[in-house]
């Protein structure tokens, strides 16, 4: 790293963007960005490794813009993301860090959302797509998305696109893609699939692998002994009542298992919900809101499902069995413990998983001594309650509504402050607001009965 530019004025990057980069606070590079920005700004093919949260969206959004022609309005980059969410945030990333350069027009293409809209923004034109390979793949099918004037490909989280069975769709885009164009693939882990398609779509590519920006001697990692399933699920209840955290991830190896465990811990008064593949997008979508704002307390997700997830101020992972492959372990507890804060990351192991704790010592070069689960005193034994409730107001972008609107109307008549009140989401049609469950009702009332906009709108508790 020592010969590795540190500072993005130390790049050729384009005037525009770098004083841009200074307004948003950006100057120092990230580990991933000192290492592949260089090679992605001469033109060439990068394959880079590094986990959530290390800065990869602004490496590569950051190239593509670089090297774009605004006045040529055709598709000249495409973005490819395994889920809606990872999608919207890249998009939304690129456009902040766009914001110096007028008349760029970044579109999304996903799944779970309607068609219609988007053949008419296709039909207007763009220059940067961004979207899921499903819905990408269904829009060149069906000539709506024409790809011959594209310069930059982008495999975003790569390893789970292939999880996720987008490899058919993925070798149909990568058909309708010129011979001549920069390949960019960002990858948490790099199994033997990636490096094969690697091969395939790349020329030469710079190899780039970085640890993660977490810093996991601020993650408090603990491995307990159990015996049995359910013994897992006694000790997941121990582990909630023990630390009493308001957020909570525990990874699942199916589907199946975590609506099972998220229906159980629900019964037991955990404020819990599930995040699995089967899910609607408006489901999905809901359920990330109200884990965002602090109204559930713990979700049950599987690896795939919880793609794209980004949330701050994550208190504990619990890895309700050991992952198969090491690197998956080390990416589930980088989820807790970011920008200094303290994380716990708790697993859960039986005798039987032998062999993949000893494939995991290998790749920490450590032992792991397991431990029998700790014992609770009287004054633990309650299961943390969600602090907030989630209010649904039938209004959105389309109605004019800002968050400023819903934050003024709910604190007007000062009986209730600011700090009651948690993250508002406004989305097109609907508003999702997070208020401490003690003023919730009130707050109800304060919204029903009174106007936003100049005009009533309908408000509920959200139930998922």
């Amino acid at each position: 790293m020592s010969n590795l530019p540190l500072n993005f004025a130390a790049t050729s990057l384009k005037p525009e963007l770098l004083e841009n980069l200074k307004t948003i606070g950006f100057e120092q590079m990230t580990s991933v960005q000192a290492a592949s920005l260089p090679a992605i700004l001469a033109g060439q093919d990068v394959i880079a490794q590094g986990k959530t949260g290390s800065g990869k969206t602004a490496a590569f959004g950051l190239g593509l813009l670089h090297h774009l022609q605004v006045k040529k309005f055709r598709v000249q980059s495409l973005v490819l993301c395994p889920t809606r969410e990872l999608a919207d945030q890249v998009a939304q990333e690129i456009r902040r860090l766009a914001r110096t350069i007028h008349n760029i027009k970044v579109l999304t293409l996903c799944g779970g959302s309607p068609v219609g809209p988007q053949i008419a923004s296709l039909e207007h034109g763009a220059h940067i797509i961004v979207g899921t390979p499903g819905r990408i793949e269904d829009h060149i099918r069906k000539g709506r998305l024409q790809l011959e004037h594209l310069q930059t490909l982008v495999l975003d989280e790569a390893d789970r696109m292939l999880e996720m069975g987008f490899e058919p769709a993925l070798t149909a885009i990568f058909s309708s893609c010129p011979q001549q164009k920069q390949v960019l693939l960002f990858s948490a882990t790099f199994p033997t699939q990636i490096a094969t398609m690697a091969k395939h779509i790349m020329t030469d590519p710079v190899s780039v692998k970085v640890d993660s920006r977490h810093d996991h001697a601020s993650i408090d990692q603990r491995f307990y002994q159990v015996n049995s399933d359910m013994e897992r699920l006694s000790a997941v209840e121990q582990l909630l009542m023990l630390e009493q955290p308001e957020s909570t991830v525990i990874f699942c190896s199916t589907k199946v298992q975590t609506q099972e465990i998220a229906e159980l811990l629900n019964a037991q008064g955990v404020s819990c919900q599930a995040l699995h593949g089967d899910l609607e997008q408006r489901q999905r979508d809901q359920v990330l809101t109200c884990f965002a704002n602090k109204s559930v307390n713990v979700l049950v997700a599987t690896d795939v499902a919880a793609r794209g997830l980004d949330v701050d101020g994550l208190d504990m992972v619990i890895n309700y069995h050991l992952a198969r492959d090491p690197e998956v372990h080390v990416h589930r507890i980088g989820r807790t413990g970011r920008a200094g804060s303290k994380g716990i990351a708790c697993t859960l192991i039986s005798d039987k998983e032998a062999r993949k704790l000893i494939k995991l010592e290998q790749y920490l070069s450590q032992e792991i001594i397991t431990k029998p689960l700790p014992t609770l005193s009287n004054a633990q034994a309650s299961v943390p309650r969600a602090k907030m409730v989630t209010l649904q107001i039938d209004g959105g972008k389309k109605q004019k509504l800002r968050p400023g609107d819903i934050l003024g109307a709910l604190t007007a008549q000062k009986t209730i402050s600011a700090d009651q009140i948690g993250k508002i989401n406004v989305s097109a049609l609907a508003t999702f607001v997070a208020v401490e469950r003690s003023v919730a009702n009130q707050a109800l009332k304060l919204i029903g009965n009174g106007k936003l906009k100049g005009r009533n709108f309908k408000i509920r508790k959200l139930k998922l």
